[in-house]
């Protein structure tokens, strides 16, 4: 079975097409707001993905949105998924500082790295 990639609205299309030639499947996911793909929170065990690929933006909710970043740590956490956030080098740190209780599967990627990450963690 190939490995399935849950990417939120604004990945970058060469990443994406760079998985799919390299085997793998790609699913838009939708952070509740966007109505991009299927909506994060409906993620459960028998439709988990291999990894999740997504910007700061797209899990940063504003303070009513139904969704929040922790919510998404949530379900990464419950279903042990990876989720790659493309934030450049330089604004990691301040990243970091915003969120709390960041969990393992959650990882700051600058973007220049990302297919190289991705690539890690589904060759796993």
């Amino acid at each position: 079975m190939r490995k399935r990639v849950g990417y939120f609205a604004g990945t970058d299309s060469r990443l994406l097409t760079y998985l799919i030639c390299h085997g793998y499947d790609t699913i838009p996911i939708s952070n509740g707001l966007d109505n991009h793909g299927r909506y994060v929170r409906r993620i459960n065990e028998n439709n988990r993905f291999d990894l999740l690929i997504g910007y700061l933006h797209k899990i940063w909710g504003p303070e009513d949105a139904e969704t929040q970043y922790q919510d998404i740590f949530h379900i990464c956490r419950a279903f042990r998924m990876p989720l790659l956030l493309e934030v450049p080098r330089e604004l990691q740190d301040r990243a970091r500082a915003l969120m709390e209780e960041i969990p393992e599967e959650v990882r700051f990627i600058d973007p220049a790295e990302i297919l190289e990450a991705a690539l890690a963690i589904l060759e796993e």
